[in-house]
């Protein structure tokens, strides 16, 4: 009897060790393989700083951006008075004004999703089409554009002239122009102010800079997801998204309710076939605030957005669960939104 004690006593310990080594190793698998995957979230994304970026172009300064925040929610840059920057790209809505297309001058309804402009300043260009270069050259596009804002350069800038509050403004903004008041320093100023509208500190940033338990298991499997199933391809970068040109439709091309025939694309902007119905590629940024999706802002849900894309683009029929997941991954992109009061205008 003894020596059948001594037996199981034996056994149970090695049970013990080798639960033990399991349970290391287990321990040991996991942390590689999380480590691997912030590894590789880092390799393809980035983490959007608190502070702009400097302006090569267009150094900034806290005249400069004072100014671009008030002509930013200056709707006597429209035509008629009544549409401003802020109407379509509403700051205390993610940026966007949450309808498919934009309402503009008299009530007529843009033919295109209003893109958000928090995080704008990190895309390589501006508009679905990509045919603004930067925010300078974009600003100026809605205020000239029949639908939106309907004006003409010399009246703008006539209209501002006309409001004395403006010419200190613009001086101090502008010190080394001789004639601050241009279409071109209006443009700038509205750059730069936008180059503040930044979401940092979201849960995704936080788990690049190092907190890895900041992420729940789905969160992870959600990103692990957006990797390995390609999203990550055309939605990279420190804006998951804006840095890329992309066909719609590469896989199947979608219905014509979420791809309207009429609008071409890019094929508008270069006249090259090639071009018929690419888009940039959205940034992912803020997503879960931001519907509806897609340039025709048809789809409001962020799962069947999610699902469209997978068959659309890349031929894959994801799993409900899988969905899920990204999704899960997605709403951790919700930065944190700065509280912007109107400025009050002269």
């Amino acid at each position: 009897m003894c020596s059948l004690g001594h037996q199981k006593h034996a056994a149970i310990s090695r049970y013990i060790k080798v639960s033990l080594l399991t349970v290391s190793l287990l321990f040991i698998i996991n942390a590689a393989n999380e480590n691997s995957l912030l590894q590789k979230a880092r390799h393809r994304f980035g983490v959007i700083p608190g502070k702009p970026p400097e302006l090569t172009k267009n150094p900034l300064s806290a005249a400069k951006i004072e100014l671009g925040k008030m002509l930013f929610f200056e709707g006597r840059l429209s035509a008629n008075g009544s549409v401003s920057c802020n109407t379509c790209h509403d700051l205390a809505k993610a940026g966007v004004d949450n309808l498919e297309t934009s309402i503009g001058m008299n009530g007529q309804k843009g033919n295109r999703n209003s893109p958000t402009v928090y995080n704008a300043i990190f895309n390589f260009a501006q508009f679905w089409d990509g045919r603004a270069s930067d925010l300078q050259e974009q600003a100026k596009g809605p205020i000239q554009a029949a639908i939106e804002m309907n004006n003409k350069p010399d009246q703008a800038i006539q209209t501002l002239k006309s409001i004395p509050a403006y010419a200190g403004l613009f001086r101090a903004a502008f010190p080394n122009d001789a004639e601050p008041i241009t279409f071109e320093n209006l443009a700038k100023a509205i750059e730069a102010f936008e180059a503040t509208l930044l979401t940092p500190e979201s849960r995704f940033d936080q788990y690049l800079s190092g907190d890895e338990a900041i992420l729940t298991e789905q969160e992870k499997r959600g990103l692990g997801l957006f990797i390995t199933k390609d999203c990550a391809t055309c939605h990279k970068g420190i804006n998951l998204g804006g840095l890329s040109y992309h066909r719609f439709g590469v896989a199947k091309k979608p219905g014509d309710t979420i791809l309207p025939p009429n609008d071409k694309g890019r094929l508008s902007v270069t006249h090259s076939a090639s071009d018929e119905y690419v888009f940039r590629a959205p940034s992912l940024r803020n997503v879960e605030l931001t519907a509806p999706y897609f340039h025709s802002g048809k789809v409001w849900d962020l799962k069947e957005a999610i699902t469209v894309m997978t068959t659309v683009q890349l031929g894959v029929k994801m799993k409900d669960k899988e969905v899920e997941e990204i999704a899960a991954f997605l709403k951790t992109l919700t930065g944190k939104i700065p509280t912007i009061v109107p400025p009050k205008l002269p």
